[in-house]
C-alpha cells in the first residue's frame, strides 16, 4: 500500500522530536532562531498551514513556542504512533473482512428488496437485491454501529463485530414510529440514541419535506427545545434552549460553519434541499467541537454515499402562494467499485411576503443560487471524500419604514437625489433586490479521510477552507457598490486517533481548531479586521457494560485573536492617521471542558440519562469591539474589550420510554452560565435613547454588550401515540420551555434576553404505508396546532425588548409516493397549509418587531408571515 499520504515517517517524529526538544528547553531563544525552528518543522510537515500562520502572525516568541511545542507533540503522539504501526505491515488481515447477510421482514420472513445498511463510521453502506441479500467489502476489523431502513418500517440500529467474513442477518418491524435511530453528534464513534447520555433530536429529509419551510432553520425549528431568531422569511439563526449566534456551533459537511454568525441579518449559509438528515444536540458539547458550542450544535448531514453499483438522481420543486417562492433541485450520485460521486444545484427566489395587518411587507424578497460537487474513494486502506458546496444569496433587508397612511417606503434616485416614496403592488411583487439589500457567497471546500489500521484502530483527518463574502448594499444612488463589505477567510483541521477497543472501551484522542482572518472591503466599518488562531485537545471515552452506557472526556481550548487597528480621513475612508475607529488589541482565551453521561437501560422500554458537561465561550469579535451601524438589527452596536469568556455548567436529565403504540422523550435541564455575555440599550444623561450622530444617518439607539451570571432551566417533552387498533392514527406531542434569569438581577433586568416563549406543538396525523390497491404509498394527512405563549419576562430595561403576546396557528398537510406496478415511487406530492386562519403575530425572536410604528393603527413593528400554501413535488431517477 502507498504511504506516501501520510508524510509523517518514523525518521521525521525522530527529527521533529529532537527539535522540539531544543526549543523547548533553550532559554536563550531568540526570535531568528526560534524562527528557524519553526522553518525546520514545516520542512518535516509541509502541508501544516498552521505553522506557516504561527509564523506570521504572532510576535510573542515566549508564548509561540509554547504552542508550537504543545500542538506538535500532540499531532506527531497521536499520528505518527498509529502510522507506524500500519507501515509495519500494511496489507494483512485487511483483505478478508466483509459483512454480509440477509434484510427480511421480521413477522413474515420475506426479503425486503431496496433495504439499505449504512456504516456512518465508515462512510459505507450496501442495498438489498431482489433476494434481500448485501454484502460490504473492505472492512477494518472491529466493532461498528449499522442502522438499516426501509420505507414503512422502523430504523433499526444494531452493534457488529467485524472479523474476516462476518454474517449478519436482520429483520425489520413494520411501524410507523422511529424508536432508535443513529447518532453520531457529539459521540467519538456512532451510537444508537438510547445509549447516548445527551439529548440528541433527529430530523429527516422525508420529515422536512412533510413540512413548509423558507430555510433550513425554519425546517428544524419545530424540534423540542429548537427555536429561531429571525429577521424575515430567508433568514433564521439557531436557538438551543434560549442560546444562540456564536454559543451554537452549526456543522456542515464535517466542519464547523463559519459565516459571521454574530449578526442577526444572514441565515446560515447551508442548502436545505443538500441535506439527508439534521442531528440537534442540546447542551454543552465544547469536547468535540471546541469553543462556542456551549448550547450545544446543529449538525447538518448531506446525504451519503450511494452503495456500490447504483447511480441515482432527483428533482424537485416547490412553490409557495404567500410571497410567490419558485424553488427548483437537482442532484445526481453514483458509486463504481467505491469510486464515489455526486454533484447538485438548486435555484430559489421569493418576491415580498404578507400579513393580514401589515400587507405586503417591502423588501423582505431573496433568492438563491446553491451548487456543489463531491468526488471519493473507498477501499480496504480507508476511505478519502472531498466535497465543494457554494451558497449564494441575494436578500433585501427590511427596514419597515412608513409613509402618512401606514404603506412602507421604498428609496429612489431622482435625479440624482436620495428620496423615499410608498411602495406600490408591482414593487411588492417583484423578484428583483431593492435597497437596502445584501449579497452573501459561501464557498467551502472539505476533505475529509479516514485510514484503517491493522490493529483495529482508525486514524481520521479533516482539512476544510471556507470564504464567507458579506456584502451590503445601502445607498440608492450607488446600488451595485457595497458600503459594509467583510471578507471572512476560514481554515478548518482537525485530527482523530480511534483507538482499538480495549476491554469494551471505545476512546479517541485528537486535535482541532481553525485559523481565521477577517477584511474590510468596503466603505462602511462594523467589525475590525482580525486574525484568530483556534486549537484544541481532546480525549473522549465511551463503554456500555451490560444495559449501562457510561461516557465522557475533557478537552483543552486555546483561542488567540488580533484585532487590528482602524482610522478614517476626513471622508471617511482608511488612513495611516486620522479618527480612530478601532483601536488594535490582542486577547488569548483558554479553558477546559469536560462531561460525562450514563445511559441506563432499565428494560426493553425503559432507558434512564444523566449527564453533566462544562463548556466554554470565547467573545466573538463583534462582541469585543463593534463600532457602527448594524443595518439588520436596527441597532448602533458598541463591543466591550474587557469581556470575559462564558463558562457554562448544565446537568440534564432525561427518560425514554417506548412501545408498540407509545413514544415517549423527556427531558430537563439547568444551566449556570459564569459571564454572560448580551447587549442592552444605552441611554444618554437626559435619560433617553443614547443616538449616535457618527456614520448613523438613520438615527438607531445605541447597544452595549455587558456581562452577568446567568441561570438557565427548563425542559422539552416528546410524545407519540399510536393507540391499537387503530394503527394508522398518530397523537404527537412535543413542549419546550426554558427560563433565563440574571444572576444579580432586579425587575426586569433579572430575565435575559431573546428567550424563546414556551410552545406546544399538537398534531393529529394519519400515516398509511399502503392506500388499498391504489397507487398511493406512504401516505400521511394530518392538522397541526402551534401554540406560543406569551413572553413577559422580558429584559425590558432600557427599551431593550418588549413583552409577545401569545398566539396559537393552525397548520394542514397531506401527501404521498405515487408508484408504479412494480412498486417503484414515481413521484412524491406534499401539500400543507400553514396559519390556515391568517393569524397576525410577531414571535418573540423576531428582529422585525422592533420596526417603526405603523401611524395608522398603532402597532409597533413588522408581523410575521400569514396564511401560505405549499405545493411540493420530487420525483425520484434510477439510472441502470
Amino acid at each position: 500500500m502507498d504511504l506516501s499520504i501520510f508524510h509523517v515517517s518514523v525518521a521525521s517524529v525522530s527529527g521533529i522530536s529532537r527539535l522540539i526538544s531544543q526549543g523547548a528547553s533553550s532559554h536563550s531563544c531568540n526570535d531568528c532562531s526560534y524562527r528557524r525552528l519553526t522553518e525546520l518543522l514545516t520542512d518535516y510537515l509541509p502541508d501544516s498551514r498552521v505553522f506557516y500562520f504561527l509564523n506570521y502572525h504572532f510576535t510573542d516568541m515566549q508564548y509561540l513556542r509554547v504552542l508550537i511545542t504543545r500542538f506538535t507533540i500532540a499531532l506527531l503522539v497521536m499520528l505518527a504512533v498509529p502510522v507506524y504501526i500500519f507501515a509495519a505491515s500494511p496489507d494483512e488481515g485487511m483483505n478478508d473482512n466483509t459483512l454480509s447477510g440477509k434484510i427480511t421482514d421480521k413477522k413474515t420472513g420475506t426479503p425486503l428488496p431496496g433495504a439499505t445498511i449504512y456504516l456512518p463510521d465508515l462512510h459505507v453502506g450496501a442495498s438489498a437485491d431482489d433476494k434481500g441479500n448485501y454484502v460490504i467489502k473492505h472492512l477494518p476489523k472491529g466493532k461498528f454501529v449499522v442502522e438499516l431502513h426501509y420505507i414503512g418500517y422502523a430504523a433499526y440500529t444494531a452493534t457488529v463485530s467485524i472479523s474476516g467474513a462476518t454474517t449478519q442477518n436482520f429483520e425489520l418491524s413494520e411501524t410507523l414510529i422511529e424508536k432508535n435511530e443513529v447518532v453520531i453528534t457529539g459521540v467519538n464513534m456512532a451510537t444508537s440514541a438510547k445509549n447516548n447520555p445527551v439529548p440528541v433530536s433527529i430530523i429527516r429529509r422525508d420529515d422536512m419535506d412533510k413540512q413548509i419551510s423558507t430555510n433550513i432553520i425554519d425546517a428544524i425549528a419545530k424540534v423540542p427545545g429548537v427555536s429561531q431568531l429571525s429577521t424575515g422569511p430567508a433568514i433564521s439563526k439557531p436557538f438551543i434552549r434560549g442560546l444562540g449566534y456564536n454559543r451554537v456551533v452549526t456543522v456542515s459537511d464535517g466542519v464547523r460553519q463559519e459565516g459571521q454568525q454574530w449578526g442577526d441579518e444572514h441565515g446560515i449559509e447551508v442548502d436545505d434541499y443538500n441535506v439527508s438528515r439534521v442531528e440537534i444536540l442540546k447542551g454543552p458539547a465544547s469536547l468535540i467541537y471546541g469553543s462556542d458550542a456551549l448550547a450545544g450544535v446543529v449538525n447538518i448531514i448531506a446525504p451519503a454515499p450511494l452503495p456500490v453499483g447504483s447511480i441515482k438522481g432527483n428533482v424537485a420543486a416547490n412553490y409557495m402562494t404567500n410571497n410567490g417562492t419558485m424553488a427548483y433541485h437537482a442532484d445526481v450520485a453514483g458509486n463504481q467499485n467505491g469510486f464515489n460521486w455526486s454533484a447538485y444545484i438548486t435555484q430559489k427566489q421569493a418576491h415580498d411576503y404578507k400579513n393580514k395587518y401589515d400587507g405586503y411587507v417591502f423588501n423582505s424578497r431573496y433568492n438563491n443560487t446553491n451548487y456543489g460537487a463531491s468526488i471519493g474513494i473507498n477501499k480496504k486502506w480507508g476511505y478519502s471524500h472531498l466535497t465543494f458546496t457554494s451558497f449564494n444569496q441575494n436578500l433585501g433587508l427590511v427596514e419597515g419604514e412608513r409613509d402618512s397612511v401606514g404603506g412602507f417606503l421604498k428609496p429612489v434616485d431622482i435625479n440624482g437625489v436620495a428620496e423615499e416614496t410608498s411602495a406600490t403592488s408591482s414593487d411588492h411583487r417583484s423578484y428583483s433586490m431593492a435597497v437596502p439589500k445584501q449579497k452573501i457567497t459561501h464557498q467551502k471546500v472539505v476533505w475529509d479521510n479516514s485510514f484503517y489500521l491493522n490493529n483495529g484502530g482508525r486514524i481520521g483527518v479533516v482539512l476544510g477552507y471556507q470564504l464567507n463574502q458579506r456584502r451590503e448594499y445601502g445607498d440608492v444612488l450607488t446600488p451595485n457598490e457595497p458600503g459594509l463589505f467583510l471578507n471572512l477567510k476560514t481554515f478548518n483541521y482537525g485530527a482523530s486517533y480511534y483507538l482499538p477497543e480495549m476491554n469494551g472501551w471505545q476512546s479517541t484522542i485528537g486535535v482541532n481548531g481553525m485559523q481565521q482572518s477577517n477584511e474590510n472591503k468596503g466603505t462602511e466599518f462594523l467589525i475590525p479586521a482580525y486574525d484568530l488562531f483556534d486549537i484544541g485537545g481532546f480525549v473522549v471515552t465511551r463503554k456500555t457494560i451490560k444495559k449501562v452506557t457510561v461516557s465522557g472526556g475533557v478537552r483543552f481550548d486555546n483561542r488567540s485573536l488580533n484585532s487590528k487597528s482602524l482610522f478614517l480621513d476626513a471622508n471617511g475612508q482608511p488612513a495611516a492617521s486620522g479618527e480612530t475607529k478601532f483601536t488594535a488589541f490582542k486577547k488569548d482565551f483558554n479553558n477546559i471542558s469536560a462531561s460525562a453521561g450514563v445511559s441506563y437501560e432499565v428494560s426493553k422500554r425503559v432507558t434512564l440519562k444523566a449527564n453533566a458537561a462544562r463548556g466554554f465561550r470565547a467573545p466573538n469579535i463583534a462582541e469585543l469591539s463593534a463600532n457602527g451601524v448594524h443595518e439588520g438589527t436596527i441597532k448602533y452596536e458598541y463591543g466591550n474589550t474587557n469581556l470575559k469568556p462564558e463558562v457554562s455548567t448544565q446537568g440534564d436529565i432525561g427518560i425514554d420510554f417506548n412501545t408498540e403504540h407509545v413514544s415517549l422523550t423527556a427531558n430537563v435541564f439547568y444551566n449556570h452560565i459564569t459571564n454572560f455575555i448580551y447587549s442592552r440599550k444605552l441611554f444618554n444623561a437626559a435619560g433617553t435613547d443614547s443616538i449616535p450622530t457618527e456614520d448613523n444617518e438613520q438615527g438607531f439607539a445605541a447597544f452595549q454588550y455587558q456581562q452577568t451570571n446567568a441561570n438557565l432551566y427548563g425542559g422539552e417533552m416528546m410524545l407519540d401515540i399510536h393507540p391499537h387498533p387503530i394503527d394508522w392514527l398518530h397523537f404527537e406531542n412535543t413542549v419546550s420551555y426554558v427560563r433565563g434569569v440574571a444572576a444579580n438581577g432586579t425587575d426586569s433586568t433579572k430575565n435575559l434576553p431573546n428567550i424563546p416563549a414556551a410552545r406546544w406543538l399538537a398534531e393529529l396525523k394519519g400515516k398509511f404505508r399502503k392506500v388499498g390497491k391504489s397507487c398511493l404509498q406512504n401516505a400521511y394527512a394530518g392538522v397541526q396546532m402551534d401554540m406560543n405563549f406569551a413572553q413577559n419576562n422580558v429584559f425590558s430595561a432600557y427599551e431593550t425588548e418588549t413583552p409577545t403576546p401569545g398566539y396559537t396557528l393552525l397548520n394542514v398537510g397531506l401527501g404521498a409516493d405515487f408508484v408504479n406496478k412494480k412498486n417503484k415511487t414515481l413521484f412524491s406530492l406534499y401539500l400543507a397549509m400553514n396559519n390556515i386562519t391568517d393569524v397576525a403575530y410577531q414571535n418573540n425572536l423576531s428582529r422585525l418587531k422592533y420596526a417603526d410604528v405603523n401611524p395608522v393603527t398603532g402597532r409597533t413593528g413588522v408581523f410575521n408571515m400569514g396564511r401560505n400554501f405549499s405545493v411540493k413535488v420530487a420525483i425520484p431517477i434510477n439510472f441502470k
